[in-house]
């Protein structure tokens, strides 16, 4: 059963940023998948992860790390997924909007481009920034 963009992109985004299971992340890309950050820093353990192995480590330490301060707003989170001329490629636009201990809100936004392979991430580039 192949899946849909909307698919692959909602149980991306459930192993990565609900569970923060590296395994399950993994799992999504094809043996020799990639996975890229081009706007953090070197060093960082996301910048660049080439293979599973890779991916799951990466993101292992990534995830000891702790998350962005603040509670995801779920009601004011939203993302628009955009098809591309390639049926294998989408483009994700996310706003995640944290609400903050003291009631105000910030808004982290980023931009994936995924490219599937036989229904597992073949390429993803994550353009985040971190504080």
């Amino acid at each position: 059963m192949e899946l849909t963009h909307q698919q692959v992109f909602e149980r991306y985004l459930y192993a990565g940023a609900i569970t923060r299971d590296p395994d399950a992340i993994a799992a999504m890309f094809t043996e020799d998948g990639v996975f890229e950050a081009p706007l953090v820093a070197d060093g960082h353990p996301l910048r660049h992860l080439a293979g599973r192995d890779a991916i799951r480590a990466g993101t292992a330490a990534y995830h000891t790390r702790p998350a962005p301060p603040g509670t995801i707003d779920i009601e004011r989170t939203a993302y628009v997924l955009h098809d591309t001329a390639d049926p294998d490629v989408f483009i994700a636009e996310i706003d995640v909007v944290l609400a903050q201990v003291d009631g105000t809100r910030t808004t982290m936004s980023l931009v994936q481009i995924f490219r599937l392979r036989d229904g597992r991430i073949a390429v993803l580039r994550d353009y985040f920034a971190e504080a």
